[in-house]
């Protein structure tokens, strides 16, 4: 079936629940690739030694960089349910907000040939001899650097993603404010942690991102267990069919 507004609207609550789950299913994947993968494998500062982890933990890396990609394919069900739960509020800015939230998911996706290059840059292939095993350990520590980089440029349309939903959710009454607050303050952080990572990186610090875990957290769960207020959201969107 098509999924236009008027079959949205006969079970808003059911899709609700599924970008919910999907979102925590997002928020896992992302845990476990940045912090249990590439946090335990990464020694910053320490080109050799990155090198060895990766390659002494070849299976661990790609499964990484997997469950990145299965959080980015769980992104696009849920922008679109969330671009509908919020269209009654506002038809543009939900239309923006879709937008913004594709080009992130595009970089990010694109963002993870830099992790399969850190690997490749170490395999003992034929046309890569011509490299001594400094040089490729080099760049392999700089496709992962490059990946940093990548994944800050990503965030920054998923701050203003953060920003508009966070304007959305105050707005619609079907949603807690608070959530709106919550996300709102998210979008501040990834943007903030992303441009201080490119203008003064030596200043980026992962903490600024706790207040984005906490919101995108609380999002997910409302979603999961309470979902829209039923009333007002069909109110809402009988307007704006």
């Amino acid at each position: 079936m098509k999924l236009t507004l008027k079959n949205f609207e006969q079970s808003p609550q059911l899709y609700a629940r599924i970008a919910g789950m999907l979102y925590l299913l997002i928020i896992i994947a992302g845990v476990f690739g940045q912090l249990l993968v590439r946090n335990k494998l990464l020694v910053y500062g320490d080109v050799a030694a990155t090198a060895g982890n990766i390659m002494n933990s070849e299976f661990l890396w790609r499964v990484g960089i997997s469950a990145d990609l299965i959080m980015h394919i769980c992104d696009l069900p849920v922008m679109i349910i969330l671009y509908y739960l919020l269209r009654p509020v506002n038809k543009k800015l939900a239309l923006l907000n879709l937008s913004f939230n594709l080009i992130q998911t595009a970089v990010l996706v694109i963002n993870k040939l830099n992790l399969l290059a850190a690997l490749f840059f170490l395999k003992d292939t034929e046309y890569l001899k011509s490299f001594s095993p400094d040089q490729l350990n080099s760049l392999s520590y700089l496709s992962t650097k490059l990946h940093d980089f990548g994944f800050g440029i990503g965030l920054i349309f998923f701050g203003f993603v953060c920003l508009i939903e966070g304007y959305l959710f105050f707005k619609s009454r079907y949603f807690p404010k608070t959530i709106g607050v919550l996300m709102s303050i998210a979008g501040l952080c990834y943007l903030t942690n992303s441009f201080v990572l490119i203008l003064v990186p030596q200043f980026a610090d992962i903490t600024l991102l706790m207040p984005c875990f906490i919101a995108e957290l609380s999002l997910s769960l409302w979603l999961i267990f309470k979902g829209v207020n039923l009333s007002i959201w069909k109110n809402s969107a009988s307007k704006n069919i």
